[in-house]
């Protein structure tokens, strides 16, 4: 078993490998799909993980968990971890030679979707062992900290492929001359797409570039 455990809900681990692209619905006509559990799943992982870098790091800046925990839950990460512990098998008995488009964030999603089911099914202390005992193992958070995103690349590399303009806006500085805070705006196409802040202008540009891949779902 995937979960280690006999399903306590097992319609609930169906839906969970169940992608909208599959346009499944319910006798009353409800689309059904593992949406709704991909969205809880995201908060339990992100929690669990937020908790075990907190601990495995207890002098390190709120950046640098928010920015590792951003590597290790990010759909090609994720996608990888879902393929490592068989949710590509599952998934093709759940095909049934229908026809699917496949997306590349598949498996990530749906283990996203899974996790939620877990939650839903067995409750938090029996999903937070399942993350740390069965999928941490998969994730190296050592790689994690030593590599570095660049976001800024990542943003104006999606907007040219979208044959949009970007553009940096300086909204301020504050502080002392010793510590600064430079607050900077992202502009797609002039559209103000988010904020960000740092201690120089471009570490303000990653920070805000960061917010936007994040908003725009670029695949970091």
């Amino acid at each position: 078993m995937i979960v280690g455990s006999k399903p306590l809900n097992l319609p609930l681990y169906r839906l969970a490998i169940t992608p909208a692209g599959l346009r499944e619905e319910s006798s009353s006509g409800t689309h059904i799909s593992n949406e709704r559990l991909e969205f809880l799943g995201d908060a339990i992982l992100g929690a669990v993980i937020a908790d075990q870098l907190y601990i495995k790091y207890p002098y390190r800046n709120e950046g640098f968990l928010t920015e590792t925990r951003a590597k290790l839950v990010n759909r090609e990460v994720l996608h990888g971890v879902g393929l490592k512990i068989g949710l590509k098998n599952l998934f093709s008995e759940q095909l049934s030679g229908r026809n699917f488009t496949q997306s590349k964030s598949l498996y990530g999603d749906m283990l996203e979707a899974l996790i939620g089911a877990i939650y839903l099914d067995r409750g938090y202390g029996f999903t937070k062992k399942y993350i740390i005992e069965r999928l941490l193992v998969h994730l190296d958070v050592n790689e994690a900290v030593n590599t570095t995103i660049n976001y800024k690349s990542k943003a104006i590399e999606w907007a040219q492929k979208e044959g949009k303009s970007v553009e940096f806006k300086l909204l301020g500085v504050q502080g002392t001359q010793r510590l600064k805070e430079f607050r900077v705006a992202l502009l797609i196409a002039g559209e103000e797409i988010a904020q960000g802040t740092g201690s120089n202008k471009k570490k303000a540009e990653q920070n805000a570039c960061e917010k936007a891949c994040d908003i725009l779902n670029i695949d970091t």
